[in-house]
């Protein structure tokens, strides 16, 4: 019975680890839906894991130095590794380069969202 209380355990604690992150691809979204979903996940859990396998790294790496050259984000962690991938079940892996890369809150952070929003807020009513 202990061990099922500490798998279930173990397991919130990594969906909670999940919540937080964001797979980004450099062919799906634009840069900047990631920069703003970067914030709102901040917003919400005081920090975002940014992941990304093989050309997608550069974009991570940018969606970064946007955070933290603005000041909304602090580097906690930067990791690189490989993984192997197969393109179908029963094929060979192929090694792809990933990166992880984990940004935390400034102390700036709430003040400068504030001020966003209140730009964006009167750039809607100049434009109705």
């Amino acid at each position: 019975m202990e061990g099922i209380t500490e798998g279930v355990n173990k397991m919130s604690v990594s969906e909670t680890q999940k919540r937080n992150r964001i797979q980004v691809s450099n062919t799906k979204k634009s840069l900047f839906f990631y920069v703003n979903l970067s914030k709102r996940y901040m917003q919400q859990y005081n920090e975002v894991e940014l992941s990304a396998l093989g050309m997608a790294i550069s974009t991570v790496v940018t969606i970064a130095e946007i955070l933290k050259n603005n000041g909304f984000a602090v580097e906690k962690k930067i990791r690189t590794l490989t993984v192997d991938m197969r393109d179908e079940p029963g094929a060979r892996s192929i090694p792809k380069a990933k990166i992880e890369i984990v940004l935390g809150k400034t102390e700036k952070f709430d003040e400068l969202m504030a001020a966003e929003a209140e730009q964006n807020g009167d750039n809607n009513e100049q434009q109705n």
